[in-house]
């Protein structure tokens, strides 16, 4: 099984960006954890991220034919990116929301989420440990 973990913006910005909210490790560590973590599963992963959001719809399709599950964390784009939602609909992958806060209990306009709408689940708020949920959620599922 391949998994496809896709980071949109400023996700690269770990550690630096809001450690507050986003906690203090830096973006290289959350790669760390997401390999070791699949390689224990039995999994392959790839993981992928980009601050544009064409490249991520980009990526997106690529995994069309060759990829079994998708866990994505589109940043910013959750809350704007019909581009996004429309390639995750477009290939069909299961596909998993994570976020490393809760953006329900943020600013309002955080608590939309056009992703969403393609996600079999959404984890958020369990920061970085969100991300083996959401592996372990499309282990489960597929």
């Amino acid at each position: 099984m391949k998994i496809l973990v896709i980071n949109g913006p400023n996700i690269n910005m770990l550690g630096i960006r809001e450690p507050d909210i986003y906690g203090r490790e830096d973006y290289s560590s959350l790669c760390a954890m997401i390999e070791k973590h699949a390689a224990q599963a039995g999994v392959q992963v790839e993981i992928y991220q980009s601050n544009h959001e064409g490249d991520l719809v980009d990526r997106i399709q690529q995994a069309y034919g060759n990829t079994q599950g998708i866990v994505i964390n589109p940043g910013a784009y959750t809350h704007t990116s019909v581009a996004l939602l429309d390639a995750l609909k477009a290939v069909g992958i299961p596909a998993v929301e994570v976020h490393i806060s809760d953006p329900d209990s943020r600013e309002d306009f955080r608590k939309t989420s056009y992703v969403r709408l393609a996600a079999l689940c959404t984890i958020k708020g369990r920061g970085l440990r969100g991300y083996l949920d959401a592996i372990d959620c499309l282990i489960k599922e597929i």
